[in-house]
């Protein structure tokens, strides 16, 4: 393979890895070119951390920014009948899976010198590279939509972030950003730039080594932007190209009923957004109307035989609960998955003799307030 570099998908134009970009001149979103992979004999296996897998990165990071993130628990369980591994993704140090993310992304900008950056974020994003921008000694804005939970906002204002609230839905919040985004501050945003998907695809990589490298047949999602999904397919597809399995498990994407873009689309066997009317949904870290990359997250899912659920509220707030009952306190985006799981298992979809994973994306302390209305402990 050619030496990797930055691909907008639309144009086929490329462009070098040091050169500091987020997207293409046209406004595309960009990713990176295909990559060989790692077999298992490449992982570095006294590191406890998705640095792991460094030899799995397009470029070399000497100095890394990161606190531990990954090697997340696999618990192997069942809900509604059906044997599952939920994946605790909020086993991470800012409590969700954007930490895998934000440590690479950042690892590999701080290299090429970049000092100050810009997120636009609904909360966890925000709040992951508020904390990683922390220890990397790097300026951090974030500017989050108004309706934020209070918990988050309070995240991201105690790692030393400065915090600009924007009125309007979650698509003023990302307009306002790029409109900032100038040469003084580098919008290093979780939904842009290729290097997140770099450190989000170590969580296909350390599924396959949790099962004992081994693929599993399923893989449920929740998604809006689709950083998991696109990722997680990165890294199956290496390992393809390495040589260590020959196929893909089927990727499955729940979404909420009241913001269910990808879903539409995919039931309608679009290759591109379809017209549909949203909602707001407790769900909050899906709440995206227009993902930046539905056509290639379209292409993902076909390709691995997979598909995609709606769930409405209700059955989300089930979820949630009946997960916590279980031991697993998970943010409502997270039960969003499990209630998808349980619909895909009623329409066979997936098998009870299947080996499936549910990615619990990040952790009931996010949402605490949704919990004491739940549970009736309001003060």
């Amino acid at each position: 393979m050619k030496n990797p570099c930055f691909i907008d998908p639309k144009t086929k134009a490329e462009y070098p890895l040091d050169e500091k970009v987020w997207r293409s001149p046209e406004g595309n979103p960009l990713m990176l070119t295909a990559l060989p992979g790692i077999n298992r004999d490449q992982i570095e296996t006294s590191r406890r951390s998705l640095w792991r897998y460094l030899k799995a990165f397009p470029t070399n990071i000497d100095a890394p920014v990161t606190m531990g993130e990954g090697c997340t628990p696999l618990h192997r369980s069942s809900y509604d009948g059906l044997r599952c591994c939920f994946k605790l993704e909020w086993f991470s140090p800012t409590g969700s899976f954007k930490d895998r993310g934000t440590s690479v992304m950042l690892s590999m900008l701080k290299a090429m010198g970049i000092n100050e950056v810009l997120e636009d974020s609904s909360g966890n994003g925000g709040a992951s590279v508020a904390a990683y921008g922390a220890a990397a000694d790097m300026k951090v804005r974030v500017l989050v939509p108004e309706s934020t939970s209070g918990a988050k906002i309070a995240q991201i204002a105690a790692y030393g972030a400065e915090i600009i609230r924007v009125p309007g839905p979650r698509e003023a919040t990302a307009a306002a950003a790029i409109e900032m985004a100038s040469s003084d501050i580098f919008y290093a945003s979780h939904n842009w730039h290729p290097f997140f998907l770099q450190g989000t695809k170590t969580l296909g990589y350390e599924i396959w080594e949790n099962l004992g490298f081994k693929v599993p047949d399923n893989i449920v999602i929740p998604a809006s932007a689709g950083s998991n999904l696109l990722s997680i397919y990165l890294a199956f597809k290496e390992l393809i190209n390495s040589g260590e399995t020959r196929h893909l498990p089927k990727l499955f994407v729940s979404q909420p009923a009241n913001c269910a873009p990808l879903h539409t689309a995919f039931q309608a066997s679009a290759k591109e957004h379809v017209p549909t009317k949203f909602e707001t949904t407790i769900a909050e870290g899906t709440a995206i109307k227009r993902p930046l990359r539905i056509r290639e997250m379209l292409e993902v899912l076909n390709e691995s035989g997979g598909g995609t659920v709606a769930v409405e509220e209700e059955e989300i707030i089930s979820a949630s609960k009946r997960l916590a009952q279980m031991g697993l306190f998970v943010e409502p985006t997270s039960a969003l998955a499990v209630a998808g799981t349980s619909k895909l298992h009623q329409q066979s979809l997936i098998d009870s003799g299947e080996e499936t994973v549910v990615i619990l994306t990040g952790s009931g302390l996010k949402t605490p307030s949704f919990y004491a209305e739940l549970t009736g402990n309001i003060s």
